[in-house]
């Protein structure tokens, strides 16, 4: 297995995806080299029922003891080779993530992806805030389908992923990688699609650019399904160049309606 080059956060639930989600982050590690560190937070007004301190401990105590053998019970079913650190923390679940996120300074967050109804912050969901808090790599995880190193990996790229920062990282996956890769855009009619033939991570690409309407993301979902796509890369923000910039809507839009695992790129 490769050196750990990258600290990967895993922010779990603990929901019945949990142990797909953790086996696709331990296969992602595989893949790039790195180590992985699982955070669940638990609001305590979510366990405790009474008033009384003595009854309230009591009940975060047990709740403590179910949580951890649970976690423990993921972590046993991964490859005993890699490092897997966890913390269980009780608490402000907005805030105790941004916390944890200071001090660790991770490279990768990992999330499951959400029914859009679940674990709500204050009216924002977790996603939601960790993609405006956290300006690095974000893998949003498939709740149905693992990610195998073993096996070639059918990778598809999204807004201008080769020109993102990342070429470390795209070069180590490109290891797994089945060819041909495809390229997907959404642009105008009558903006021109260009490919830079001198990009060396993304060699031998097929493209499929879908004209920018009310329908661009179904299509892009549509096309996504076609390919059987395993992973796909995005370039969640292009300062370079505004007209290819993301929209926040757009990428709320993709997340919601692919059903693949989503590798957010700053």
């Amino acid at each position: 297995m490769k050196s750990n080059r990258y600290k990967i956060l895993v922010l779990s639930d603990l929901k019945d995806s949990s142990d797909t989600i953790m086996k696709t982050t331990a296969n992602l590690a595989k893949m790039i080299g790195g180590g992985i560190d699982l955070l669940h937070i638990r609001k305590p007004v979510d366990i405790v029922e009474s008033d009384n301190q003595l009854s309230s401990m009591r009940a975060i105590n047990r709740d403590y003891i179910a949580s951890k053998d649970h976690i423990k019970s993921i972590i046993k079913s991964i490859d005993k080779e890699l490092n897997i650190n966890y913390s269980l923390i009780y608490g402000n679940v907005k805030q105790e993530i941004e916390e944890h996120i200071q001090n660790t300074n991770p490279d990768i967050i990992v999330l499951g992806k959400k029914r859009f109804n679940a674990l709500k912050l204050s009216g924002d969901r977790v996603t939601k805030f960790v993609l405006k808090k956290y300006k690095g790599i974000v893998l949003i995880a498939s709740n149905d389908t693992i990610l195998k190193p073993n096996e070639s990996l059918s990778l598809g790229v999204f807004n201008g992923f080769e020109h993102s920062t990342n070429e470390e990282l795209a070069k180590s996956l490109m290891a797994y990688t089945q060819k041909p890769i495809k390229s997907f855009k959404i642009q105008k009619s009558s903006e021109a699609s260009k490919k830079d033939d001198n990009n060396d991570v993304l060699k031998d690409t097929v493209e499929y650019v879908f004209e920018s309407n009310g329908n661009a993301i179904n299509n892009l979902s549509n096309y996504v399904s076609k390919n059987n796509i395993d992973l796909l890369c995005i370039n969640r923000e292009i300062e370079a160049s505004k007209k290819n910039k993301l929209s926040s809507s757009n990428l709320t839009n993709i997340i919601k309606k692919l059903n693949v695992s989503l590798l957010l790129t700053d």
